[in-house]
């Protein structure tokens, strides 16, 4: 009885379930249920035209626009063309003017009359050449037979002043000073210029601020037509401090004479490391050191000279916080506080080095044998083909910050003795991520002193030596000269 009462109980339960679950599903199925397909999608394009027929339309349409665009583009580059060409005009004729008054000299090349706020000073154009005044200093068609051109080419003078002026309705506009209106900008030394043939030039000009630290570097492009600006930031090198590293033995004279010209720079943040090779006149060193500069550090170190090897030790002994600008000099380099701002503005950690092509001064007894008695020497700072040379085989003279400097590697301290040890660290620079800045500089110059080469150098660094020593003398005119002097004398008495 208990059983069958069981069995029954059982079913109703099933049958219960089962119904259950069926009412599950058809509520899901109601659910899930998708909509009706009954409406077409809408077409972008009316009705009757075909897939093919609609994107052609929308194509045509967009392609007219674009010629549209692309023709009015082109009848603007047509105006500003014939407007450039007017200022071009009018700019000459008052040049022309101005010569005929007597305002400006005869072979006055180019200046820049502005109607804006701008005080135009010397036009001074740095660049893969350099373009100062009326002169253009270049490396590409070489150094040492051209240290000196003249811009003669019509379309490259006027490449130069469109960029110039340029730059200064850029700096000098209302977008740039709107608190300022009567700021004058002047453009000061020089600024780079690289062309690469398949994109264009490139400028970078640099305009003094309101205070001598004070510069504002603007960045151009022109990609083969008009220039565009790519970039404007001002520059502070008011706390940028220079590092200036000496590896010296001996030669006590040429040290003194490098402190009497470097007091031109005490205005600027330097600070000056000696590294001293052996004991003799180590003393006198720190007495000159003394007397005429103050912030200093001399190092000396009981080992055979190399070049190398000081420098790396005077990079390494700088013991501030802050990362600092580094400049590798020798004992014979005079420069000036124009050349140590450029070096503040060329050099950028992590981004540039800078390696300027310093002009390498000839012998002066050769260059002044006609005069009773050589000028002083500040004026035989002079860049001609008869007072020197640009040493562009040279790479000793470099700006570059000490991070830089110890993430490359260094010098190849295997290196003893002259040279090769700012080869290896040039080319290390050109395989690296950071951009070499190469280019001659009007204020670095090299002295002349006697040189001579140790017979226990090896063959490679013996001949670079005798090749630097013969470069050294004189031009090739001059010791034509001297070589043929006896036929000269005969001469000259007729």
């Amino acid at each position: 009885m208990f059983r069958r009462w069981l069995l029954a109980l059982i079913a109703r339960f099933g049958l219960i379930g089962v119904g259950f679950c069926c009412c599950l599903l058809l509520l899901y199925l109601l659910a899930c249920k998708p909509a009706s397909n009954s409406k077409k999608p809408s077409l972008p394009w009316p009705e009757g035209t075909t897939s093919k027929e609609g994107y052609m339309a929308l194509l045509q349409e967009r392609e007219d626009s674009h010629r549209h665009y692309i023709n009015s583009l082109t009848k603007q580059i047509a105006e500003l063309k014939e407007a450039l060409q007017e200022r071009t005009q009018q700019l000459q004729e008052s040049l022309d003017k101005a010569k005929a008054k007597g305002i400006l000299p005869q072979d006055a090349e180019m200046n820049v009359v502005l109607k804006s706020w701008c005080v135009f000073c010397l036009l001074q154009f740095f660049v893969n050449e350099i373009f100062a005044c009326l002169r253009v200093y270049q490396l590409e068609t070489g150094l040492s037979k051209h240290p000196a051109e003249r811009p003669v080419r019509k379309d490259r003078k006027d490449e130069l002043i469109s960029t110039v002026e340029t730059a200064l309705h850029i700096l000098n506009g209302p977008q740039q000073h709107q608190e300022d209106t009567r700021r004058n900008c002047c453009l000061w030394v020089a600024g780079l210029t690289r062309t690469e043939r398949t994109r264009g030039s490139t400028y970078e000009l640099v305009f003094k601020g309101d205070s001598p630290q004070d510069f504002t570097q603007l960045l151009l492009f022109r990609p083969f037509g008009p220039p565009m600006k790519v970039k404007s930031e001002s520059v502070n090198t008011r706390s940028t401090v220079i590092n200036i590293i000496i590896p010296l033995s001996k030669r006590m004279e040429a040290f003194s004479r490098f402190m009497s010209n470097f007091r031109y720079c005490l205005n600027s943040k330097v600070h000056l490391t000696v590294v001293y090779f052996g004991k003799d006149e180590v003393d006198q060193v720190k007495t000159v050191t003394v007397r005429k500069f103050r912030s200093f550090t001399l190092i000396q170190l009981n080992e055979v000279f190399s070049r190398g090897r000081g420098l790396e030790v005077g990079v390494r002994a700088w013991r501030r916080r802050q990362n600092v600008l580094l400049f590798f000099c020798d004992v014979d380099i005079v420069f000036t506080a124009d050349f140590l701002t450029s070096c503040r503005i060329n050099a950028e950690p992590g981004k540039k080095v800078f390696y300027p092509v310093l002009f390498s001064q000839y012998n002066p007894a050769v260059i002044y044998r006609n005069s009773t008695h050589s000028p002083p020497l500040q004026q035989q700072l002079v860049i001609s083909q008869e007072t020197g040379f640009w040493r562009d085989f040279g790479f000793g003279m470099t700006c570059q910050y000490r991070s830089d400097f110890i993430n490359i590697g260094g010098f190849d301290r295997s290196i003893k003795g002259w040279g090769l040890e700012d080869v290896h660290l040039y080319r290390k620079y050109l395989h690296s991520k950071l951009m070499v800045i190469r280019s001659p500089s009007r204020g670095l110059f090299h002295l002349w002193h006697e040189k001579s080469c140790a017979d226990e150098l090896p063959p490679d660094k013996f001949k670079m030596c005798m090749q630097t020593k013969a470069m050294n003398e004189a031009s090739h005119g001059q010791l034509g000269e001297l070589y043929f002097r006896r036929e000269k004398g005969p001469h000259r008495n007729r």
